[in-house]
């Protein structure tokens, strides 16, 4: 079965920071889990880089501050969700 863009990306979350399925909401920002810290945020972007084949513009890694936010970046990049 596919996975939906929405599945591939809540798995890179989960993957990247070690988080299960209910902490995936809009409270979700960066340093609000130990694991998102600078280092745990590169890691991710380049999940999901890799994940979706984009290459995210800078700005746009800086501004990926929550999950909420992550997914509004990502639609910049015609990832629907």
């Amino acid at each position: 079965m596919t996975m939906t863009n929405k599945q591939r990306y809540d798995k890179v979350f989960m993957d990247a920071l070690n988080l299960q399925p209910q902490d995936l909401n809009d409270d979700l920002i960066y340093n609000s889990v130990a694991a998102w810290d600078s280092v745990g945020h590169m890691s991710m972007m380049a999940a999901l880089e890799t994940e979706f084949d984009i290459m995210m513009e800078t700005d746009d890694i800086i501004d990926f501050s929550s999950y909420p936010k992550g997914m509004e970046i990502l639609s910049k990049y015609e990832i629907q969700f």
